[in-house]
């Protein structure tokens, strides 16, 4: 599904214009990437769970040569599709 047939799926059910429906998600997305930042968690009800997970520094390898590089640490994005979503994809 692309975005387009969300904006109208959205529209149709809900009887809004696709341009509210997407000023709506544009603000999801805003607000998500605000709280994940802030490093709160985001729930979607029914769909997703969103967190961050902090990833330690570490060593690996070049594929190519084979030397010995130095991963720098990271935050990272978790997802947890919830139950309702999976039993019904199930």
């Amino acid at each position: 599904m692309t975005k387009f047939d969300l904006l109208k799926a959205i529209a149709a059910a809900t009887g809004e214009s696709q341009a509210t429906v997407d000023e709506v998600l544009k603000s999801l997305a805003d607000a998500t990437s605000k709280a994940l930042g802030e490093g709160d968690d985001v729930t979607i009800p029914g769909i997703v769970k969103l967190g961050t997970k902090d990833k330690p520094e570490r060593m690996g390898r070049n594929p190519k040569t084979g030397e010995a590089i130095k991963i720098a640490a990271k935050t990272v994005v978790t997802t947890k599709v919830l139950k309702g979503l999976a039993d019904h994809v199930a």
